[in-house]
């Protein structure tokens, strides 16, 4: 009962900033690269919801295994948004990146290659995504692409932040690292120990960490426009 207070308290607070965090960047972002930060901020608020909001009511009332169907479907539909969630970041990044067309091409079709291939994982019935114990072959499985894909964020941050000297990529490469290192540990062992469930809390905090850095850059932007507007009066 505690670990699911504290499980709703901390899900609540996340759900609604990340939601209102990405409609505002959505609303007040003044350019494509802003607003693109915050329809992947409503996509990770939004698709996590499926997963968290089911856990919380299973960790509140009759159990996790009880609720085995809603909670196998959450995880379904969130493992499909995350997948979104790294397709909007990629376009984020290339924006910054701007790859010859060669570099850009083959980076497209690495991305959409691993994203086929992470739908078309998920979409085995051999996942058992709505049993209690689900096939940890296949957890693994389905999660190589979405790694690779990861990867290939992680690298595209670095060589941005070496290239622009910017050093918000690198920390939002590290929050892609840590949100790896989270999810791991749950993939591997969380149907035979439940509470490292709660590893998915600070995996979260990573992702917002993601979201926060578009919204600094945001406010920057929007503050140095302001001095330029006052030195231009």
């Amino acid at each position: 009962m505690v670990q699911g207070i504290m499980e709703l308290l901390f899900d609540a607070a996340y759900l609604v900033f990340a939601l209102v965090v990405g409609i505002y960047l959505i609303v007040k972002g003044k350019s494509k690269f802003f607003k693109m930060f915050g329809v992947m901020a409503v996509v990770l608020s939004s698709g996590d919801s499926f997963h968290l909001i089911p856990r919380v009511y299973a960790l509140l009332t009759t159990g996790l295994e009880e609720n085995a169907f809603a909670l196998g479907l959450g995880k379904l539909i969130t493992s499909i948004t995350m997948t979104v969630f790294y397709i909007i970041l990629y376009f984020i990044l290339e924006s910054v990146w701007q790859p010859d067309k060669k570099i850009k091409l083959i980076s497209r079709i690495t991305l959409f290659t691993l994203t086929a291939l992470r739908i078309i994982l998920c979409a085995f019935p051999q996942n058992e995504w709505f049993l209690y114990e689900s096939s940890l072959l296949w957890g693994i499985l389905r999660n190589i692409p979405f790694a690779l894909m990861g990867i290939g964020i992680i690298i595209i941050c670095l060589i941005i932040a070496k290239k622009n000297n910017d050093k918000s990529y690198p920390i939002m490469a590290i929050m892609v690292i840590l949100s790896f290192g989270f999810y791991i540990p749950v993939v591997l062992f969380a149907d035979v120990l439940p509470v490292i469930g709660i590893l998915m809390i600070p995996k979260t905090l990573a992702y917002v960490g993601v979201v926060v850095i578009g919204l600094v850059k945001h406010r920057k932007w929007v503050k140095a426009e302001q001095i330029d507007s006052v030195k231009a009066n």
